[in-house]
């Protein structure tokens, strides 16, 4: 299957509209070594990296969720919002 970086990026905001809404920074690379994407996901300071296998954004580019994106992503956003809680006064 052929598609752009920014293609997937796209379908991956459709797919986990989270992203958005938790206003986070989105990039991909592809890792020729690893045979998968990295997604870099990003909101101030905090950053996560996270690889997709070329498999998985493939399936994914189809309509189908990857679980493990998906948990990462949920992650990321819970581990911001409690840092976030105990710094606001």
């Amino acid at each position: 299957m052929s598609y752009s970086k920014e293609e997937l990026s796209e379908k991956l905001k459709d797919m986990y509209p989270e992203i958005e809404a938790h206003a986070l920074d989105l990039s991909l690379d592809f890792n020729n070594e690893q045979n998968a994407w990295v997604i870099h996901l990003k909101k101030g300071n905090h950053e996560l990296s996270a690889f997709l296998d070329k498999k998985d954004a493939d399936e994914c580019m189809n309509g189908i969720k990857c679980v493990y994106l998906g948990i990462k992503i949920g992650d990321f956003i819970a581990n911001f919002e409690e840092y976030e809680a105990k710094i606001k006064p």
